[in-house]
């Protein structure tokens, strides 16, 4: 059992639940179980696997088991056990589970010491038709698949493809599908729409500048401030943001990644406690996309700030269970951030938000990232605290 600062063992054994699998939660478990071993982990998620939703983009060149990894294997690394259910952790609820110590979940109670909440953000959705896709169909379904099943329907010579949304999960998703239809030899034409003047809205310029350099290169087009409404059947209905005037452009399919919704989110303190009332409940924590925190860290809904919050949230459930109860503060800051653009490209920064990289130093940042999680995911933990 490896050492943790501040943390004197008082119980032999804890009794944890961690309500969600994504990356804050697995982030908890591992390190959860790299300072209590003997922990009695339950993880309470409503999907059989653990999925790497920011690589989802890749599945147009990688298969998409390359980015699953299903809950019984987790439960015989990690000594865990996985409970396929959705729970609702709105405020009443959480409060309840606070002065009940359990949970009951299909007519199972489930007794605990310590909850962690970490279900994400719900992303945002728009009415769905046939011809819609959104970042949820993505997850159980490759995206070559999901685009050729309706590609094959059209009888028009060269389709257009609409994507929605310029921040980073629709840029990496434009590329990856650009590049998709280079190498096999597909004729469709992709158009962008995003409501704000430029893409990659909310990181430096230097991103929008680059990232629109390459969609040129590439051919694809561009519609910034520009709303979208609706898909008609073949044609998707716009808006020209500040005149409002409407207008429709051919499109036989469109792609919504609206992000996250912020209506979920639960307050904490600099500590990872839930406060409700403008109170701490002493033995229910929160990280990851569902969690605020009242601090100077990094709120950004990003991976590196759900791990960042799991791993803090599961060492001050230990030191809250412990004889010294001194907590660490949550000061992360993101060390840099990498957007993909196809293949062999990148835009990102690192270490200063100005300080921006891009092509093969900016792809090799990408790949070291992603390594350090799967080897936490494998028990190897190289993330400085």
């Amino acid at each position: 059992m490896s050492f943790l600062p501040f943390y004197i063992p008082r119980r032999k054994q804890l009794k944890i639940v961690i309500i969600g699998g994504g990356y804050a939660g697995l982030a908890a478990l591992t390190t959860l179980s790299r300072y209590m071993p003997d922990a009695n982990i339950t993880i309470v998620d409503p999907r059989s696997q653990h999925i790497k939703i920011v690589h989802l983009h890749e599945t147009f060149r990688r298969p998409l088991q390359d980015f699953l990894v299903p809950f019984p294997v987790l439960e015989q690394r990690f000594g865990c056990r996985h409970i396929c259910a959705e729970l609702i952790t709105e405020a009443d609820n959480v409060r309840q589970w606070q002065n009940d110590k359990f949970i009951t979940i299909h007519k199972e109670t489930l007794e605990f010491d310590y909850v962690l909440i970490a279900s994400g953000a719900a992303a945002g959705q728009a009415d769905r038709e046939n011809n819609i896709l959104d970042l949820n169909d993505f997850l159980t379904t490759p995206g070559p698949n999901l685009l050729n099943s309706h590609l094959v329907t059209t009888n028009q010579g060269k389709p257009f493809i609409s994507v929605i949304g310029g921040g980073a999960t629709g840029i990496q998703f434009l590329f990856e599908i650009a590049h998709f239809f280079r190498r096999q030899k597909i004729k469709c034409n992709l158009r962008l729409v995003d409501g704000n003047d430029r893409v990659l809205q909310q990181f430096p310029t230097d991103f929008s500048h680059y990232a629109e350099t390459r969609m040129t290169e590439l051919g694809i087009d561009f519609y910034p401030d520009t709303y979208y409404r609706e898909q008609q059947n073949d044609k998707i209905m716009l808006e020209t943001k500040g005149t409002g005037q409407k207008f429709d452009l051919p499109s036989v399919m469109t792609l919504l990644f609206l992000g996250n919704k912020m209506d979920n989110l639960l307050s904490a303190n600099t500590f990872g406690q839930v406060m409700i009332d403008q109170q701490p409940l002493q033995n229910i924590f929160t990280a990851g996309d569902c969690a605020s925190y009242n601090s100077f860290g990094s709120n950004a809904m990003t991976a590196q700030s759900a791990v960042r919050k799991g791993k803090l949230a599961a060492r001050n459930i230990l030191r809250s269970s412990g004889a010294l109860k001194l907590f660490e503060p949550y000061l992360h800051h993101d060390l840099g951030y990498v957007i993909s653009l196809g293949p062999t490209d990148a835009v990102g920064w690192l270490a200063l938000e100005n300080n921006v990289v891009s092509g093969i130093p900016a792809l090799v940042i990408k790949e070291l990232v992603e390594t350090q999680y799967d080897l936490l995911l494998a028990g190897i933990d190289t993330y400085l605290i």
